[in-house]
């Protein structure tokens, strides 16, 4: 990669970040980590949180972006 090419990689990157973090800010992402299939077990000194179908969502966003990524450069 050439350095042009890495800046316009740091500054997509950095725009996903201050998105996301703004979702977080606002509570527009607190469906996120809540989906059915998502597990939680939860007992009295003990509680376990396995998030598949979020963790799921999360790999076929970046799959896509990724491939959309390819394209272009």
């Amino acid at each position: 990669m050439e350095g042009r090419e890495v800046g316009l990689f740091v500054v997509v990157a950095g725009l996903l970040v201050v998105l996301v973090g703004l979702g977080i800010a606002t509570g527009a992402l607190a469906w996120f980590g809540r989906l059915p299939g998502d597990i939680r077990i939860e007992g009295e000194n003990v509680k376990v949180y396995i998030p598949v179908v979020s963790m799921l969502l999360v790999s076929v966003a970046l799959s896509v972006l990724i491939a959309l990524g390819r394209r272009l450069f």
